[in-house]
Formats: structure tokens, sequence, C-alpha cells
């Protein structure tokens, strides 16, 4: 029996548009931002797994090389008490990270929870979680934080996070919200709806879905807050001072007077690596960015030919009008 060849071409592009969708889900893992940001997140995440491990002192050891400048010994140079700054730093990544994202995820599931139902369900109940988000919008999050890290001195890092995440998720909240109103109107949830799906079947196989590049760019912003919040808490002198990270070695740089003393190496370590942490947290944001946002995906590069046959380069906030000469 001979098979219809608009049958086997039916087949064989079924293969094809699957490869196409998969690569355009994954599109945003190609750009060079977002590879670079994620690289350099790698790269911390593995320094605060094994950092103990790899440190060739104990952080918190005291030794007669007081105050040196980066050596073979040293890399990072000593403090006045003669610890080790490069042991410090790769001991205090494990702090830093582990606040961030413990901090992302609490406040992310806030988010999705409250700001997709309250969007999603509208009425009495969605005002009501509206309403819930403002208050929490208006809380002032780090002052919260220092009176309760005051109150809890031996809360440690996990007491921190918790509490960075209870306290910044409101923003992402109120951004899924919007983009749930303007989702539950769509000819594919009308539809869903139709058919008789329940409401969390339409939460989550048709709404969320489209959500994910939101949700993303949402982590990694209260990510970055996190991470910034409990440097400031360490530097400030409030978070236990016992436990090593990047603020702490700048509050003890700070309150040693580092800078008069000329011991540059004692703060510069670790405000490199805050500032590449933090660039590497906003190159993925950027790149997520990109991939949710059609115009800054194609910025600089869209190309149009023009009547007279010249290639022109389409620019972001530009729209091109390519005008025909008349002829005679």
């Amino acid at each position: 029996m001979a098979v219809p060849a608009a049958d086997v071409k039916a087949a064989q592009a079924l293969p094809l548009e699957a490869v196409a969708a998969r690569r355009r889900r994954f599109r945003f893992l190609t750009g060079g931002k977002t590879v670079t940001g994620l690289a350099v997140i790698v790269f911390f995440l593995v320094i605060a797994v094994i950092g103990e491990w790899i440190a060739p002192y104990d952080p918190s050891a005291r030794s007669s090389d007081l105050l040196e400048s980066p050596s073979a010994r040293h890399w990072f140079g000593t403090t006045h008490l003669g610890q080790d700054i490069f042991s410090q730093v790769v001991v205090g990544t494990r702090s830093v990270m582990l606040v961030g994202l413990a901090a992302g995820i609490v406040a992310t599931i806030l988010a999705v929870i409250v700001g997709v139902t309250s969007g999603y369900l509208g009425g009495t109940p969605g005002e009501g979680l509206s309403a819930l988000s403002n208050v929490f919008l208006v809380i002032p999050a780090l002052p919260l934080i220092i009176i309760i890290g005051s109150a809890v001195p031996t809360g440690g890092d996990i007491l921190v996070a918790v509490i960075i995440g209870f306290t910044s998720w409101a923003w992402g909240a109120r951004v899924l919200r919007a983009q749930t109103l303007s989702l539950r109107g769509r000819e594919y949830v009308e539809a869903a709806r139709a058919t008789g799906e329940s409401t969390w079947r339409i939460i989550f196989f048709e709404i969320l879905p489209n959500l994910t590049a939101v949700i993303a760019s949402s982590f990694v912003g209260t990510v970055i807050f996190a991470v910034m919040s409990e440097i400031t808490l360490a530097f400030v002198g409030v978070s236990g001072l016992s436990n090593w990270n990047w603020g702490t070695i700048l509050f003890w740089a700070q309150s040693q007077q580092a800078l008069a003393q000329g011991a540059w190496w004692w703060f510069v370590p670790a405000g490199l690596a805050i500032a590449i942490l933090g660039t590497a947290l906003s190159l993925l944001n950027f790149g997520i960015d990109e991939f949710v946002s059609p115009r800054l995906r194609g910025s600089g590069k869209a190309r149009v030919k023009g009547a007279d046959g010249r290639t022109h380069r389409m620019r972001v906030g530009f729209t091109p009008v390519l005008g025909r000469e008349e002829k005679p």
C-alpha cells in the first residue's frame, strides 16, 4: 500500500518542529550575557561547596604574619591578627550563596502562589491577596531584618534568608498578578476552561509555562537583593561575626582602618568578589529580559535590505522606514 507523499512530508516535519521548539525554549542559554553570568555563578557555587576543603588556612587562625601584603604564602595578604584573607574570602562564599539562593527560593515561591492565584481568581479572593501584597510592599525590609537579627543573634544564615524571603516577595507577586490578568483572557485558557479543566490544572499547565521567564527574572532579582542585604548586615555588624562572609571581612577592615594603614589587600578581594557576583547575576537577568522581549532579543542584529539594494542595520528604539524612490 503506497503512502501519500503529503503524509510522508508531514511525518518528517514533526521531528523538525519539535527540535525547533526545543531550541526556542533554550534560546536564552545561547546568549553571551547569559552564558557568562551562569559560568560565574556556577564557579561561586562550586567554591561555596568546596571552600572549606581548599582553604589553605583556618580563616580565624592567628599567626605571626601581621598585616602582610599578598605573597606566595598568603595570596590575598593577612589581617592585623595574621589571619589569611584568601581563606576568609573562600570560606565566606558559602554564607553569601546560601542566603542568596535560599531567600530567592522562598520569595519566588510566595510570589508565584500569591501573584498567580490573585490574578487568576479575581473577585474578593484576588483583591484580598492583592491587598496583602500591597502591605508587604511597603514594609521596610532591611530595618526589620536588623531588628530581628539583633534580637536573635544565634539565628544564623537560615534565619536571615527566611526573613529576606518573607519580606521581598511582594514586588514579584505584583508583576505576576499583572501578567496573569493578561493571560487568563487568552483563547487557549478559555478553551481549557470550556472543556472542563480544573482551575489548578489550568494554572499549572496553561498559565505558569508562559510565566517562566518572568519568574526566573524575579528570582534573580531577589537573589541580588538578598546577597546585598546579607553583606550589608555583616558590614554594619548585625549578623554573627563568627560566621565568615564577605561583609564580615569588610567590617573588620573598616573597623581596623585598613584604608588609612594602606592595607588595600584587606578589602579589595572581598569587594571584587561582591562586584563580580553582582555583575554575573545582572548579566543573567539581562539575558532573561532579552529572551522575554523581542525588541531586546534582536538588538542590533536584524538587517533589512532597502529598495536601493543596500543593507540597513536595525537598532533598538528605532523603526527604520525604507523609502522607495519614485521613477520619473
